[in-house]
């Protein structure tokens, strides 16, 4: 399969997933979950999609409720997409901004001791 479909597969199922988490999910108040990406396998079979939760302090509790209804969100996605098959999905948290954000402390700190 071309990465062009797959990346464009990869970009559906994002706005998906945003979309049911945005309209059909109820989060607690003050907590934001953005979908930043998925990841579909080469097989089409399974795909992880990666998430941010703001305040961070509520990523456990944001992951074991989208655990507790990833039947109900792949039963979205099974009528909402118009591919078979369609990925089985888990969430994972997105740790590029933690990341990016300690390399900015630290060149940060280097920079001062210069």
């Amino acid at each position: 399969m071309s990465s062009e479909r797959i990346r464009k597969l990869n970009d559906l199922l994002r706005d998906e997933v945003g979309k049911i988490l945005l309209h059909e999910l109820r989060l607690s108040e003050g907590v934001f979950v953005t979908v930043l990406g998925a990841n579909i396998s080469p097989t089409l079979e399974h795909a992880a999609v990666h998430i941010s939760v703001i305040p961070e302090s509520k990523e456990k509790d944001i992951l074991k409720m989208l655990k507790h209804r990833i039947f109900d969100i792949q039963q979205m996605l099974n009528k909402h997409l118009n591919m078979r098959p369609v990925p089985k999905i888990r969430f994972e948290i997105d740790a590029t901004e933690k990341r990016a954000s300690h390399i900015e402390e630290i060149l940060q700190k280097d920079k001062e001791r210069w």
